[in-house]
Formats: structure tokens, C-alpha cells, sequence
């Protein structure tokens, strides 16, 4: 005799199937039903709070409609990325394969970290990564493991960089000795523009923001070289140590891509490791037209890949990439219960021993599925789509005498400002007001600083938006600019 529980979780029984049935069935339904015309309601976050009530934990089973009526509020209350107007972020709309492998993944809730919790995912991850690695031209020393995304990225390559360097100036290990004292004398170096995580990274290094230095960009928001190396320059006459230098490859708010090969050059000059940010950029390496903008990347010591970014994955869907394999050990740990010495003896990879988490989801088979579901060429032409629509938008921007484009787009991010007509209008307090009406009014469009101007922005992530679309959308922001200046 079955458990009374039984019919609560997925397994080959029928009363089971068809449980599981009936809630994907309908919350399928509910999606398709209730997903709105609108890109975002308006709501506010005392709105939202309101409309969200009832215990978080009743006594009793709730019945299957009223707690579908619940999720339809989740629903209609959402960003909805498949609009034109939701355009704010590095945050695309997801692939339908994609949707089908979380599924998947969801029902099957392997678990990366052992061999023994996700045999055939961690095979298929090793395999994607290799692929990558090839892809990027690491070399066969290469390795990697899939992450959260270029937070947790960037922070790996930060780290194995701290404990490569201090290992070599030192003679010491970081993962049994903690820091030396000697660890204030590091330096990490990173453009203006470069990810926040940067010092984020150095502050959970124990490091400090203090250690990062950020070099100046040109007016494409590139870092320069030659800043990077007067940079350099003054460390050694300071007698710091530059452990490491971030290149970024499509920084978020520009997508500009930083001179990887004359950056690389320096940073082994220096004997510095080289991390490239691609969280962004590196989908280039899937388009005939634009891969060549990330010549040098190749050279990398290390990489940061996001695939829920321009690859249109579910969140979250990332990796890091590795060029020597060996720089693994400085994280590497073992537990008796998961990843005992004796399984390396035995040749069984348990992918813990190169991630700073333990519990991952099986990422890698939405990628893979997407991958084949959609062939290089079309999704290489998609890439290009979303490149050729923020050229657009720039061109349309810079016709009208009343923005200022901030820059010409390389990727898919287009930055620029209302100037108000009216002397008396700060610009900077302007644009900010802008798009919070905007945001309240359902256009979702985005916000930035730029060398202490308040800008809006752009983030073309959807190839499925036409020009026509991304123009109508331009055409509200400058009717709403003109109107609000009005009033002003």
C-alpha cells in the first residue's frame, strides 16, 4: 500500500502523474490566461504589498483555485521581459526550450555537488564546460563548473587570483593559514566602468574595497591602456602587488568591450592574473559578425559567462572558466559523506570540489537543450538582432535635439538623457523623475549615473522587438519628457 504522501511528489505511480499533471496543466493555463498586455502594472511597493495577504501558512490545505487565484496576482504583478517596453536590464526574455529543461531539471532536483546526487548532469556539465572552454580557446588544461552568474564568477576568479599570488610571493596557503599580513600590500585593477562585484569580490576577500583600483576609460568607456599601465607604474614604485587585472567584456551599463589583447600584454608583463568579465559579451562568440570584437579573450587566465543574459537562459545559468585546471586546489575541500580523496582515486568527479557551492541545480541541461533547439546560425543572427536594434535606437536618439546620446552602442545597451528645454529644469533631477513616471506608467526603461549625470537607458535583449517597436517606445519617453517638462 502506497503512503498517504505519495501523491504529493512526482514518481510512476498514477495517482501521482496525475496530481502532477492537473498543477502544471493549470498553472500553464493560468500563464498563458492572465500574462499581461502591459509590460509592468505600475504598482507601487506599498500597492504590491496590499494586493499580497492571507497567512503565508495556513493550518489546512488551501483549495486548489484559491491558491490559484494567488499566483495569478503573482502573475499580472510581474515584469513581463517579452514586451517591448521592459528594457531596463541585462534581463532577457527566456527561450522556450529553455522553459521545457527547467521543467526537467525542477521535477528531477539533482543536485550538482556529487557524482553519487547527479550522475548523468554532472557527465553533460563537464562536457558543456569543455565545450566552452574549447570555444573561448583556454587550451586542454581548461576547466570550469557552472555558476549563479558573474557575481559568483567574478568572485571565484578573484579568489583563485589572492591565492595563486600569495602562493607564489609568499609561500603560503590561504585556504589553511588564512591572510598574511603581507595580503594589504595586493592590488586588483579594473576599469571605471568595471562590475560592481569587483569590490565586492575584494571585500568578501578580505581584501577591502581599497585594494581595487580603478583605471580611467576612453569615451567609449574602454579602459585605456595606457592609464593601466601609468596604473601599474605606481604600484611598483608603492611597492604593491598587482595580483590581478579585470578586463570587461560588455561592462553593463555601455556594453563596451576593454582592449583585451593590450590589457593581457600588461597584466603578464606584470605577472598578474588576467580575469575577463564576459558576463555580457561573451555571446559574441556566437555571432559570424560580431566574435571578432572579443579577439583576446582567448588569453584569459580566467572567465566570467552568463548565459541568462544574451543567451536567453531562465535565471540562473552561468559559468566560470578556468585556463589551469590546477588552480581548482585553492578551493578544493573534502567531506568524507560527498567527495571522499578515494573517488579521485577511482576516477568519479564530483564537481564540489571546484565550486564555492555546494547545492547546485543541473543549469547545464537548459543550455545544452536551447543549443540544439535553435542551431548556431539562428541563434548567432538573434545575438546580431539585438546589436543592429540598439544601433537603431542610438540613430533615432541622436536625431532628436532634445537627448543626448552618451555613446555609440557596441552590444545591445544604449545610454542617453532628456536635456529639458526650460533653464531652470536640473537635468539630473529631470531625468530621474522621467523614468520613475515612466515605471509607473508601465515602461520599464532603465537608470544609470554617468560621470555624476543622472542618464536613462536602454538594454536591447529581445531580438523578437522590431524597429518599429523600440521607435514607438523612444516616440513615449520624449511625448512623456515634453509633458513633464511642461508641468515643470
Amino acid at each position: 500500500m502506497s503512503s498517504k504522501f505519495a501523491a504529493d511528489f512526482l514518481t510512476t505511480d498514477q495517482a501521482s502523474r496525475d496530481a502532477y499533471r492537473a498543477w502544471m496543466s493549470k498553472a500553464f493555463e493560468l500563464l498563458c490566461e492572465r500574462l499581461p498586455t502591459e509590460a509592468y502594472s505600475g504598482k507601487s511597493p506599498a500597492a504590491l504589498s496590499d494586493v499580497i495577504d492571507g497567512e503565508v501558512f495556513p493550518q489546512q490545505p488551501l483549495p486548489i483555485q484559491e491558491i490559484l487565484r494567488d499566483l495569478s496576482t503573482i502573475i499580472s504583478q510581474s515584469i513581463i521581459l517579452t514586451h517591448p517596453n521592459a528594457i531596463a536590464h541585462l534581463h532577457p526574455p527566456p527561450l522556450i526550450p529553455g522553459l521545457a529543461a527547467e521543467l526537467v531539471t525542477s521535477a528531477l532536483n539533482q543536485s550538482m555537488d556529487s557524482f553519487d546526487q547527479a550522475p548523468i548532469g554532472t557527465i553533460l556539465e563537464e562536457k558543456v564546460v569543455k565545450w566552452l572552454c574549447d570555444e573561448v580557446g583556454l587550451g586542454s588544461d581548461a576547466a570550469g563548473i557552472f555558476t549563479s552568474g558573474g557575481t559568483q564568477s567574478n568572485y571565484m576568479g578573484l579568489l583563485l587570483a589572492r591565492d595563486a599570488c600569495i602562493d607564489r610571493h609568499f609561500h603560503w596557503s590561504v585556504q589553511k593559514q588564512g591572510l598574511p599580513e603581507q595580503a594589504k600590500k595586493l592590488r586588483i585593477l579594473c576599469s571605471d566602468v568595471a562590475h560592481f562585484t569587483v569590490e565586492k569580490s575584494a571585500a568578501q576577500l578580505g581584501l577591502g574595497t581599497d585594494a581595487v583600483v580603478r583605471v580611467q576609460t576612453d569615451d567609449q568607456f574602454r579602459m585605456r591602456p595606457d592609464a593601466l599601465r601609468s596604473a601599474l607604474r605606481k604600484l611598483e614604485t608603492q611597492e604593491l602587488i598587482p595580483m590581478a587585472i579585470v578586463a570587461t567584456a560588455g561592462t553593463t551599463d555601455f556594453g563596451s568591450i576593454d582592449p583585451l589583447p593590450e590589457i593581457a600584454a600588461l597584466a603578464k608583463s606584470v605577472s598578474a592574473w588576467f580575469h575577463v568579465d564576459a558576463a555580457y559579451g561573451s555571446a559574441l562568440l556566437f555571432s559570424i559578425q560580431h566574435r571578432k570584437q572579443l579577439a583576446g579573450i582567448d588569453l584569459a587566465d580566467s572567465l566570467s559567462m552568463d548565459f541568462h543574459k544574451l543567451l536567453w537562459q531562465p535565471i540562473s545559468c552561468a559559468a566560470f572558466l578556468l585556463r589551469d585546471s590546477s588552480a581548482f586546489r585553492y578551493l578544493a575541500l573534502h567531506a568524507d559523506y560527498l567527495n571522499p580523496e578515494l573517488h579521485e582515486e577511482l576516477g568519479i568527479p564530483n564537481l564540489v570540489t571546484r565550486s564555492v557551492a555546494t547545492t547546485r541545480r543541473f543549469d547545464a541541461l537548459k543550455l545544452w537543450i536551447s543549443l540544439k533547439a535553435l542551431g548556431r546560425k539562428k541563434l548567432g543572427e538573434m545575438i546580431d538582432a539585438t546589436i543592429d536594434l540598439a544601433a537603431h535606437a542610438a540613430r533615432i536618439i541622436r536625431s532628436n535635439p532634445r537627448f543626448e546620446l552618451l555613446h555609440e552602442p557596441s552590444l545591445g545597451c544604449v545610454v542617453f538623457r532628456y536635456l529639458p528645454a526650460k533653464a531652470q529644469l536640473n537635468p539630473d533631477f529631470f531625468n530621474a523623475k522621467l523614468r520613475q513616471q515612466l515605471f509607473e506608467r508601465g515602461i520599464v526603461i532603465g537608470h544609470t549615473i554617468v560621470r555624476g549625470q543622472q542618464c536613462l537607458k536602454l538594454t536591447c535583449m529581445n531580438p523578437a522587438v522590431s524597429k518599429g517597436q523600440i521607435g514607438e517606445l523612444i516616440t513615449q519617453v520624449a511625448t512623456h519628457a515634453n509633458k513633464l517638462e511642461q508641468l515643470g
